[in-house]
């Protein structure tokens, strides 16, 4: 499975002529691409953009210098090191680059010293591998990333929520307050003369929730008035500065993010001429998607659906709010192709799901490839439609895309708080160790342990998710070898069972008092996390096609009998003599995930088997 990484600032030019072939003169930088197997973007086969066609870069004389300026070029903040012969697989076609050397200085490979545009001897057996530092370069634009909003320069960096009334306080998330926004570092309120639901749709987007719902402007005003009038209250002095507002914002209520929205941060006399007169912030409330509304409806519950509504869900994210983008056509559910994939096709994913807008619409399979039909192409939506089936799109067979051509995407999601309730202790690495979670204990917040008891792979799932860190690897129910934090060591958790949908450990079934027979020490539950997985799927019909019944003698199913492939009733035969009536089927197991998938024991553990005579 291979995962593309495409990045690009400028398009690339032809050569200017009369240039010597040692120099690659050009207007603009190269596009650079990451390619090969692999799950992670910051590593792969480098490749390189040329008239049109990609080609790779030959591995003589490339070093830590030349991969730290590609890394450069392709928005990561450096290199950690390079692959020489082809250990990211073999490219095909042109070997555009040879004999690249850089001083570490330039900003893309065109500024550096080679042989000139297809001047190679070398064989693709020669590819040269990069692998980059994960972080990227702030403010960065990723093409990958299909028009990713990133804060830049005096640009709006984040929107909040502060809630004003008493019951708006207690509810998690925060559905209702004053928007605030942060401009230039600082936190902002937003003036709200001219405040539109169209500004209300953005701001709900991108924190996390698909709709916007009524505001009681008439009680906000008097309690706005209330705090003017009141001599202790310092707002009647922060409002009579410009730095306290933003002037004015100006939303068509499609944008994934604030920052795309017409913004007027002063007026236009500037200091002359106060930012708000005569009015108050801007207050908005949000209607929470189905998996955040408390108390109303559990974590991955289902709401009923319409007939005529096209079906879309999320596969293969580690996160909630983010996966391989799937429509049910027919019956069956099948990919979008990442052709015309953009920000806008992603939010009515995002927001028909009960998320709010996209984060980021990504594309070259990254959260895996699907399995089935294709069934949409060049989805064109213009960001108010209910469903993605409002869009309008082509038949995914009708331009060729393949599978490491689907769509995918991560929606905004509400801050639940969860993330600040557990952490990981005593672990080799920020991926692994004890699961410690953070609960009301006597009316006091206290950290502790979580018994080992009933702990199993599903639980350390929700564990792992919650701390943001995608799925689990292994559940660890013995982690003698692991110290807790000090003073966090008694358990506080016990008897936990989940079915796998919750946000939380928090939100799973447990005992009531907690009751531990092991006690604590080294029967506390740990994790071990990973960001990303395989994913089995068994090709259903295939199964259907060649099932057949077949009666096979008793002397021929020892072996079947040992592996209880037979039901208890041939327990109480007389063997060998008889038959049995086999249900028969060829079967198809694909990994549509990130990762390989491996045994759960290891090789050592391995026994011979007599029947098939192999381990």
């Amino acid at each position: 499975m291979f995962l593309p990484a495409s990045f690009s600032l400028f398009p690339l030019l032809l050569l200017l002529g009369g240039a010597p072939p040692s120099s690659l003169q050009s207007l603009g930088p190269s596009k650079l691409r990451l390619v090969g197997p692999g799950s992670r973007p910051e590593e792969g086969r480098l490749e390189v953009l040329h008239q049109g066609q990609w080609g790779t870069v030959c591995d003589d004389d490339f070093g830590l210098q030349e991969a730290t300026v590609a890394c450069r070029q392709l928005g990561f903040e450096g290199a950690l090191t390079w692959a020489h012969s082809a250990k990211y697989g073999q490219g095909e076609g042109h070997i555009w680059l040879d004999n690249v050397r850089c001083a570490g200085t330039e900003n893309s490979l065109d500024q550096c010293g080679s042989n000139g545009w297809g001047i190679s001897d070398c064989s693709h057996s020669e590819d040269v591998g990069v692998v980059c530092q994960p972080q990227r370069q702030r403010g960065y634009l990723s093409e990958r990333i299909s028009n990713t909003l990133r804060p830049q320069g005096q640009r709006l960096e984040a929107v909040r929520l502060k809630p004003i009334l008493a019951s708006a306080k207690r509810q998690n998330p925060v559905i209702e307050g004053a928007v605030e926004v942060k401009y230039e570092g600082q936190w902002r309120q937003v003036c709200d003369q001219s405040w539109s639901r169209n500004n209300s749709r953005v701001v709900c987007g991108m924190l996390g929730f698909p709709s916007t719902g009524t505001v009681d402007g008439h009680y906000y005003r008097k309690v706005w008035n209330l705090k003017m009038k009141d001599p202790r209250s310092r707002l009647k002095s922060l409002t009579k500065k410009n730095s306290f507002w933003i002037h004015r914002v100006s939303c068509l209520g499609i944008e994934p993010h604030l920052a795309s929205c017409q913004v007027q941060v002063a007026p236009a006399r500037g200091k002359l001429r106060l930012a708000c007169p005569g009015g108050m912030h801007a207050v908005v409330s949000c209607v929470p998607g189905s998996h955040f509304r408390p108390g109303k409806a559990k974590p991955g519950r289902k709401e009923p659906v319409a007939e005529q509504e096209m079906r879309v869900r999320l596969r293969s994210g580690p996160q909630v709010g983010e996966g391989r983008v799937e429509v049910l056509l027919n019956r069956q559910w099948g990919t979008v192709c990442d052709y015309g994939w953009n920000l806008a096709s992603a939010s009515v994913v995002c927001r028909q799901l009960g998320f709010g807008s996209a984060r980021e619409a990504l594309s070259g399979a990254q959260m895996g490839q699907g399995l089935g039909p294709i069934h949409l192409s060049e989805v064109r939506c213009r960001g108010y439609e209910r469903t993605l089936g409002d869009c309008s799109a082509l038949e995914g067979p009708q331009n060729g895309c393949q599978h490491d051509n689907d769509a995918a995407v991560r929606c905004n999601i509400p801050n639940m708080g969860f993330q600040d309730q557990v952490r990981l202790a005593g672990g080799r690495s920020p991926e692994e160790g004890l699961v410690e979670v953070q609960v009301e204990v006597n009316g006091i917040r206290r950290w502790g342990a979580v018994c080992s008891d009933h702990w199993g792979l599903t639980e350390a799932m929700v564990a792992c998710r919650q701390l943001g860190l995608g799925f689990a690897s292994h559940a660890i129910k013995d982690a003698w070898y692991w110290q807790g934090t000090p003073g966090a060591g008694e358990v506080v958790m016990s008897g936990v069972r989940c079915s796998g949908t919750e946000l939380a450990l928090q939100q799973c079934q447990r005992h009531g008092p907690v009751h531990c027979p092991h006690g604590t020490g080294r029967f506390s539950a740990g994790v071990s996390c990973t960001d990303s997985a395989p994913d089995l799927v068994m090709n259903a019909q295939l199964v259907q096609e060649t099932a057949y019944l077949e009666d096979r003698p008793l002397s021929q199913l020892y072996c079947a009998h040992e592996e209880n492939c037979l039901s208890q009733s041939a327990d109480r035969m007389d063997w060998p003599y008889g038959h049995r009536r086999l249900l028969r089927f060829s079967s198809q197991i694909h990994n549509l995930g990130r990762a390989d998938f491996r045994p759960k024991t290891g090789r050592h553990s391995w026994i011979w088997h007599q029947c098939h005579r192999r381990q």
